[in-house]
């Protein structure tokens, strides 16, 4: 708030009089306030954390199911015909060889790097509440579950299936360790305490749904293992009464024609 004088002069027999009258004049500012909460929110980075990959391996190191996410182990695409020397029917046929390489590449890369990743964590057995970290191919693997040698698991006896979060390398460990603790513990309420290579098989449905529901591209949605299997359970319940009606739908169908 500033003041500014007015000057009134009036002219008389006795001589000037000059008469000051305050005037008021309130500035405004021209740009809006900035939200200093915006800011803080712009400058921070995301904290959801991130991983490459879920894995379920048996005691073999086979992959009874699992996920890559991003970019992580996927073979460049086979470069096209130059020059335009295919056309054609020719090309097809390129192009669906090129696509079967590609695929098969992508395969023989996965499963490449989940031997190495066996070669290390073979023979030890994380406690689902103390996970295990090894580190492959500069990537952080955490795990929980196998079975020791000396447990006679590894053919495929209870407990010998381990869950696998990779992460990369500067991913803190002891966050992928609560991300794997909290899987491994919804996979024991699904599987009723019996994590072995058979239960799994037989339930791959329930194991997969549980996968989505702990993780979506890559992005961590649930760790509470309570919270993952209900929700896991009402998923496969709606599923499972989808299918019914469609059925039901698709048998009124052909009862009416």
């Amino acid at each position: 708030k500033a003041h500014l004088l007015s000057f009134d002069i009036s002219k008389e027999r006795t001589g000037p009089i000059i008469s000051i009258t305050p005037i008021s004049i309130h500035t405004v500012s021209s740009s809006p306030p900035t939200s200093t909460t915006n800011m803080a929110s712009s400058s921070f980075p995301p904290l959801l954390p991130k991983i490459d990959a879920i894995l379920v391996l048996d005691g073999d190191g086979n992959r009874l199911a699992g996920k890559y996410y991003g970019d992580f182990m996927k073979a460049a695409s086979p470069s096209s015909p130059e020059n335009g020397a295919s056309s054609g029917a020719a090309a097809a046929d390129s192009s669906s060889a090129d696509n079967a390489t590609a695929a098969q590449s992508v395969e023989q890369l996965r499963a490449s790097f989940e031997r190495q990743l066996q070669s290390k964590i073979g023979g030890i057995a994380a406690r689902p509440d103390a996970a295990e970290v090894v580190t492959v191919l500069g990537k952080t693997a955490v795990f929980c579950g196998g079975s020791a040698p000396n447990q006679g698991g590894g053919g495929g006896g209870a407990g010998d299936v381990r869950i696998v979060h990779i992460g990369p390398s500067g991913e803190s460990e002891l966050v992928l360790a609560h991300l794997v603790e909290g899987m491994y513990d919804a996979l024991g309420q699904l599987m009723g305490g019996a994590t072995d290579r058979n239960m799994i098989l037989d339930n791959l449905e329930l194991v997969f749904l549980l996968i989505d529901e702990h993780c979506d591209g890559g992005v961590i949605l649930e760790t509470d293992g309570h919270k993952l299997s209900s929700s896991v359970l009402l998923r496969d319940e709606q599923e499972s009464r989808m299918g019914e009606m469609g059925m039901e739908g698709q048998g009124g169908g052909g009862g009416g024609g």
